[in-house]
Order: structure tokens, then C-alpha cells, then sequence
């Protein structure tokens, strides 16, 4: 049934448009159920709503800035609150805003989001506001200012922060098998899976893999195995670009190539981890595609002895030139029921301030997305006492987000179809798969 079911036959990819349009006509009958949820009661053009991300850390951090911001702006207030709690912050800021009760600032919006939402007419567009356009050059470089612009040339999101996939790795395994510094190639990368093994035989383990990535058939879930590897592949190449499908190419069948052959030689386990306690403290596997937010559970919950670092994600062997990845931003929009987006817009420029990023990494460890974050002088210290996030800083230099398209989401799940039936159970070619997925995501842009 499975098998079945990983098939891109012709039927599923003629339908595949109508599903994408019937998850949208879904929530816009249910939303008078949540609505209700969603009240902020009535808003005047003196006060700015904000909503922030909902983990402890963020919350922390938004609720001292807005706190600082009311005391010095006291008729202008700024009413924070966390996103309210859901199966996810999407589905809620979806229901918020087919039932126009949206914030007037959001700071947790996923950047693949933000198109589909432009081209609704529900957001405001910043680089209408007064020193907007000032500000993102200051603080982005000019790709990332082209990564945000959507097709209609107006900018919608503020990039605000990231969390590089980067390769996490165990150093005392990697020294064991002869790696003194991390596997760098596709090569390198099946050689060292090919010793652990070996070596887990030898000392009479059963369950040893070098490396694992989860086994849920979602979209999202490739933001930790092939996009990430993509990047780093096609040196930052898109997926979608104009309306018209990129991925059709050798980097994308070579990073499936590359993860089918890691599942057909046992060198990742078809099986779910995540039920166990943490496989890779506990040495059962030896990497990780991770973000920095693994540092902290490690420094907790490691044992004596055991060491660790990052590096960046595995290349194809030959490969010559900056080494990119997934960043996994979130990014802070302004949505048209704000009804003065220039004062919110004042109070972002304060929150987004150098002096409030230095505070944000020091409370979250999630980095802010500017422009020479390590040699910037103004955070050298940070680096100086956490080390750990010395990596990931130097890696934003190299970081893609997500295309620009109204159905990224869609287009994720279609690539994950594929992968099931191509990488984890080799029912087709890395050539087929990719051809397959590229067909049905052009579908999708039509």
C-alpha cells in the first residue's frame, strides 16, 4: 500500500492542483470555529497588537522589549501576547486571518509562507514605509533583500532569524574511524558510515548507523535531509524561480542518489529513533543534520567525555565552492488590519536594533539574520563565552531561506512523495523520482 501510494502516476499528478485549493477552501468554512479564539478586542491607531513566537525564550525576549518600548513611548503602546496555542502557529495565523482578526505584527512567519499571503492582499507592504528600505540594506546583503522581494517587487517580511542545518557530529567516533576532521564528500561521508558499521559489528552492536533522519513523511521534514543537502549541492540554487521549476537537475538526483544509497546499505535505519532516548548521546548513531538549538540539550544531557561539533552539510565529491544550507528562518510581516503600520514599523526598527539582537541571541541562541554577524565586531564577545555557536555563525554567510511561491508548501510535499518511494524504499531512480517531482510541481505553478 505504501508503495502504492509513493507512485506519481498521471491520475494523482492531474489532481494534485485541486487538493492544494481544497486545504484553503477547508479552513474558510471552519473559521468560524476558531474566530472566537482570535479577539483582540478593539484596536485604535495608538496601540500596535504583537504576537511573537510561543516557546519560553522568545516569549521572554518580546515581552522585555515591549516592556522597555511602553515605558518610553507611553502613548503608543504595543499589547504583546504569544501566538495562541494550536496544532501550529500556520493553522492559527491561517484561521486569523480568514476571520480578520490578525495582529497587527507577527514575528514567527514561516518565509515560504509570506507569497501566498502577498498575493491574498493580507499583508502590508514594508518598502511603502518610510525608512524601511534604509534599514533592510543596512542590515541584509542584496541576496538576501532578492530572497524576500515577492514577484510583485514589493517587500512583505523583515528577515529576522535563523537556525543553520549544519552537520552535527561525534568527535570521538570520527577520531575512531581515522576522521580527525569531519566527512566533508559524499565519499567521505558512506566511507565513515562503512567503518562505524564495521567497527558496531566487531564490538557486537546490533544498532549502530551513522547518522539518521526522521521518518515522517511530511513536508517539512526535508528541511533536514534533502534541501539542506541540496543547497550545499547546487551552491544555494532555488527550487522555483519565475513560476518555473528548478530542481530538474543533476544536484537534485545526486543528493537522492546519495540518501538512497545510505538507506540501501543499512547506513540509516528505516525505523523511528524518536521514540528512544537520544541516539546520537547515546553514540547509537554517529551525525546529525541539526540546528543550533541541539547545543544546549547536549550540554544538559551529555555524558562525562563525550565531545561534539558542527560542520557543513556533506558536498558531492569534486565539489568546489562555498558550502550552503537551509537557514530555517522566521521572519516578522505586518498584516493589513494594522491600522498605523507606520508606528509598527517604529517599534519594529527598535526591536530590531543591533543592541535587542545581541540580547535576542543571548536569551534564544537563535541568530539574527545581518549582514557580517561574526566579524561584527559589536558580538564578538558572544562568540568569545559560546563557542559552540561559532559555526552557525560563520555558516550565515552561506544560507539560503525559501523560493518565492504561493504553493511551497504543495511543491514539498510532492519532492517528499518521491523521496518515500526513491530514498527510503528504492521502488524508483533518483532520475524518475526527480522527473516525477518536477512534473508534478510545475502542475502546482501552472
Amino acid at each position: 500500500m505504501i508503495l502504492k501510494r509513493c507512485d506519481v502516476d498521471a491520475k494523482r499528478r492531474n489532481t494534485v492542483s485541486s487538493n492544494y485549493k481544497s486545504r484553503y477552501l477547508f479552513w474558510l468554512c471552519l473559521f468560524p470555529l476558531y474566530l472566537s479564539c482570535f479577539s483582540n478586542g478593539e484596536k485604535n491607531s495608538s496601540q500596535i497588537v504583537y504576537w511573537s513566537a510561543n516557546n519560553p525564550d522568545e516569549i521572554i525576549f518580546a515581552r522585555a522589549v515591549v516592556e522597555q518600548w511602553n515605558q518610553l513611548n507611553p502613548h503608543f503602546i504595543v499589547k504583546f501576547q504569544p501566538v495562541p496555542e494550536g496544532r501550529s502557529s500556520e493553522e492559527i495565523i491561517l484561521a486569523a486571518v480568514v476571520g480578520k482578526t490578525t495582529p497587527d505584527i507577527y514575528s514567527n512567519m514561516w518565509q515560504g509562507d509570506v507569497e501566498f499571503y502577498a498575493q491574498s492582499g493580507t499583508l502590508v507592504p514594508l518598502d511603502t514605509i518610510t525608512g524601511f528600505l534604509e534599514f533592510i540594506y543596512e542590515r541584509c546583503d542584496s541576496a538576501t533583500v532578492e530572497e524576500v522581494t515577492s514577484a510583485d517587487g514589493h517587500i512583505y517580511q523583515i528577515p529576522w532569524k535563523i537556525n543553520p542545518i549544519m552537520l552535527l557530529y561525534n568527535r570521538n567516533i570520527m577520531n575512531k574511524l581515522g576522521y580527525y576532521n569531519p566527512p566533508s564528500t559524499y565519499g567521505e561521508y558512506l566511507d565513515a558510515a562503512k567503518k562505524f558499521q564495521k567497527d558496531a559489528d566487531n564490538d557486537g552492536y546490533v544498532d549502530r548507523w551513522i547518522g539518521y533522519c526522521e521518518i515522517m513523511l511530511v513536508w517539512y521534514q526535508r528541511f533536514f535531509d534533502f534541501y539542506p543537502l541540496y543547497l550545499a549541492a547546487s551552491g544555494g540554487g532555488p527550487l522555483v524561480k519565475n513560476n518555473e521549476v528548478m530542481f530538474n537537475n543533476d544536484y537534485a538526483i545526486e543528493t537522492f542518489r546519495f540518501l538512497k544509497t545510505l538507506y540501501e546499505k543499512n547506513y540509516l535505519p528505516r525505523e523511528r529513533l524518536s521514540a528512544r532516548s537520544d541516539a546520537f548521546l547515546g553514540s547509537e548513531i554517529a551525525t546529525r543534520f541539526a540546528g543550533p538549538w541541539e547545543i544546549a540539550h547536549a550540554e544538559k544531557f551529555k555524558t562525562e567525555g563525550f565531545e561534539y561539533s558542527f560542520a557543513s552539510m556533506p558536498v558531492p565529491d569534486g565539489f568546489n565552492g562555498p558550502v550552503y544550507t537551509y537557514c530555517d528562518p522566521k521572519n516578522i510581516v505586518l498584516f493589513n488590519t494594522c491600522q498605523n503600520p507606520e508606528l509598527a514599523w517604529k517599534f519594529l526598527a527598535h526591536m530590531l536594533s543591533k543592541e535587542n539582537d545581541l540580547e535576542f541571541l543571548k536569551i534564544t541562541s537563535q541568530l539574527p539574520r545581518r549582514r557580517s554577524l561574526f566579524t561584527d565586531e559589536f558580538f564578538a564577545d558572544y562568540f568569545k563565552e559560546n563557542p559552540k555557536m561559532i559555526p552557525f555563525a560563520k555558516q550565515a554567510q552561506y544560507i539560503r531561506g525559501t523560493d518565492s511561491s504561493p504553493v511551497l508548501k504543495e511543491i514539498f510535499d510532492v519532492i517528499t512523495q518521491e523521496y518515500e518511494a526513491c530514498v527510503v524504499y528504492g521502488t524508483k531512480s533518483p532520475e524518475k523520482a526527480i522527473q516525477d517531482a518536477a512534473d508534478a510541481a510545475q502542475l502546482l505553478l501552472n
